[in-house]
């Protein structure tokens, strides 16, 4: 006997009432709040030490990690600057940083 699996209900998108909806019942924001609200107001759990979000230049891929112990963050980290083949972002409690491979010349010549 094979079971069937249960249709989920439809539930319909409203988007057209509030697309019709009068201005008036919108706060405005302004855009220096808007950016301190959504951009710098991330959160993330506890239990989560970092994020890292790697983009790979060759095949567009994009993967996430999730970390809970900084030790195993930082050992990926230096596995892929390693490989330099990686586009990533690096999310904590405290920032965001976005790091990328880039060839300077000036450091492999040692006469310049």
């Amino acid at each position: 006997m094979s079971k069937k699996k249960k249709k989920e209900p439809y539930f319909p998108n409203n988007w057209e009432e509030i697309s019709n909806a009068p201005a008036e019942y919108f706060d405005s924001l302004l855009f220096d709040q808007f950016m301190d609200w959504k951009m710098a107001g991330w959160q993330i759990p506890s239990s989560v030490n970092c994020i890292i979000r790697q983009h790979n230049v060759e095949t567009g891929k994009v993967k996430e990690y999730v970390y809970q112990r900084e030790h195993a963050a930082r050992k990926k980290l230096t596995k892929m600057m390693a490989e330099g083949k990686y586009e990533f972002y690096v999310c904590s409690e405290d920032s965001i940083h976005h790091l990328y491979p880039q060839y300077i010349p000036e450091y492999d010549d040692p006469l310049a």
